[in-house]
Parts: structure tokens; sequence; C-alpha cells
């Protein structure tokens, strides 16, 4: 491996700043908008399942998705956890590499995170919600594209593939299902500039978190209902597929890491490597003219990247320290 290269200066008062612009409001997934240097947002919490709850059930208690809270608890039983297990809520987040406007995506992260246009006089906040997006078959598309039309309790003209479906598996659905309580877009719904799909409610929530859709996105209904009104029609909305995601915190470069598309997983077959070149590529394009900093010497802690490898958590992990590197397998 050739020697780490050092990053551009940061400052702990970076850091601090990131800790204290978590808004304390009831909707824990909300934050003020960090800086433009600094990627990373939330902080990891805890709480004690027992045997009165799923893990699906608190992870809905705080907005996260299924796939979300499984990958990082693999040790608490989904269905029968056991009193007073302690259950990590991965509420801390690297922003995607993208435009911090509109709505951003990522699918193989299953999560939204919204960059609201603030207010005369306000700060800027982020919004980010777990999301259910489209199945290997269904495959939800990637690009950029915008809000075109927002409706409320919308009926359902289910297109003749998806009704070729269900008569495979024995149901037969109606040319038109109207809007209510059993349509499965729920009570609300977003249509993008992509014809045919949508950002929705559900009226199967236990799925949010998971690749279960023909395409479109789903959200929790209190999730979307929260946004609903503020979205205005005309938001663009970025589809990336981003399972490597590395970010700046004051002077520490986080690595968080999701398990690929399964139809992308050929592509991923070395992932170490994979990972290897992302942080090299983030860490060329933040050193200085002659790769060197004189205030700090950052280089790869090893062994923190290999867990973080071979765990793929989906929580941010410190892959910087002070001093010499530790080894990483090529």
């Amino acid at each position: 491996m050739t020697p780490p290269l050092t990053p551009a200066p940061r400052t702990l008062a970076r850091l601090a700043l990131c800790l204290a612009l978590a808004v304390p409001a009831l909707h824990a997934e909300t934050f003020i908008l960090p800086p433009a240097d600094v990627d990373v947002v939330g902080q990891l919490t805890y709480t004690e399942a027992n045997r009165d709850n799923t893990l699906l059930d608190i992870a809905r208690r705080y907005d996260i998705g299924q796939n979300e809270i499984l990958l990082a608890n693999p040790t608490v039983d989904r269905w029968l956890p056991a009193d007073h297990s302690k259950v990590v809520i991965p509420s801390r987040y690297v922003l995607p590499k993208a435009e911090r406007t509109g709505i951003v995506i990522n699918l193989p992260e299953m999560r939204m995170y919204y960059f609201p246009k603030p207010k005369d006089g306000e700060r800027p906040v982020l919004i980010t919600h777990p999301i259910s997006v489209g199945r290997m078959d269904w495959r939800t598309p990637l690009g950029k594209t915008r809000i075109v039309r927002k409706q409320i309790d919308p009926s359902w003209t289910p297109p003749a593939s998806i009704k070729k479906e269900a008569q495979a598996e024995g149901r037969d659905l109606p040319d038109v299902i109207p809007g209510g309580a059993d349509n499965p877009l729920g009570h609300y719904a977003m249509r993008l500039g992509i014809p045919g799909y949508l950002i929705h409610s559900t009226n199967k929530p236990y799925g949010v978190g998971m690749r279960v859709s023909h395409g479109c996105i789903r959200m929790y209904p209190e999730d979307i209902e929260g946004i609903f009104t503020d979205v205005p029609v005309g938001t663009q909305v970025q589809l990336v597929d981003q399972p490597i995601k590395l970010g700046w915190m004051a002077d520490g470069l986080f690595l968080e890491l999701h398990p690929p598309l399964e139809e992308e997983e050929p592509e991923y077959q070395d992932y170490m490597q994979r990972v290897l070149d992302a942080v090299a590529d983030m860490l060329a394009a933040e050193s200085g003219p002659d790769g060197v900093n004189a205030d700090r010497h950052l280089s790869l802690n090893g062994e923190a990247l290999r867990q973080a490898v071979r765990e793929k958590s989906g929580i941010p992990v410190l892959i910087t320290r002070q001093g010499p590197s530790l080894p990483v397998p090529q």
C-alpha cells in the first residue's frame, strides 16, 4: 500500500460545531446542516430491548429502517430480543456525495436526505428518513429528476406488469384502487419526473428499510406526512448508488459501508479494494500540493478499516489516526 496522504487542516472546533448542531426537537432525525467541509451528522444512541417489542418495533420508534437496525445489531434477535439487551440506534450518517439540495436518495443505504430551502432568517437544516426501494427485478432508477406532482389519498392504477405478477401469485388486482387505507400508495404521494415512479406512503410500513417495492420509494406514513407539505413541486431529486461513503468531521475521516445492491455484487467482489481505492481518492483530494500537512500527520487505522469492511454495519467508523499507519490487507 502506498504511504498515506495527509488531509487538509481541520479543527476540533468543527467537531464541537457538528455535535452542537443536532436539533433537540421531537424529530430526532432533523439536524442543522453542517458546513460544506463537514460530512458527518448525528450521534449513535442506545436503548434496551425487551420481549414486548421486536427489533422492528424499536426501528420504527426511532425512525430507522428494517435492514439498518438488523445490520447495526447482528446479535439481537429481531423477533424475541432478550430483556434488557442493548440495542444500537444507528443515527449517525455520512452524507452522500451529491448536491446538498432537494432530496437525495441513496439506494443501497435505503435512506433519504432532504435539504429544504431555508426561509429568511432560518438556518438550513437536513432531514433524513429510512425508505424502501425496488426489488432486484423491479429496480429503482438512478439519476436526477424532480417532483412533478403531489397528491393526497391518490388512487392507484396497477400497470399491466404488476397485474400479471399478481395473477401468477393467485391474486387479481382491480383496474383502479381508490384512495384510502387499503391503497398501497397510502395517504400521500409525490410523483417523480420519471414516469411511473413515486415517493409515497404505504399500508405495509413493516417493509420500510427493505427492497420490497416495484421501484417506487416507500416511506413510513408518519415520515412522509411530516415533509409532504414542505416539499414543493419542482424539488430536485437525486437517486444515487453509494454503498461506500466517506466523509470528514473535524480532522477525522469516517467510513460508512453498506452491502451493495444484489445486482451490483459482481462489481464488489473485492470489496476491500473498492474501499481502499475510495479512501486513496478521498485523501488525495484533500491533501496539500506536496501530500503533506505541516500541522497534522493523519494515517489510516488499518484495524478500524478492516472491521468496517467485515461488518458493513452502516455505522460511520473513524479510520484515520495520528502517527504511522497500521497494516491494511490489499
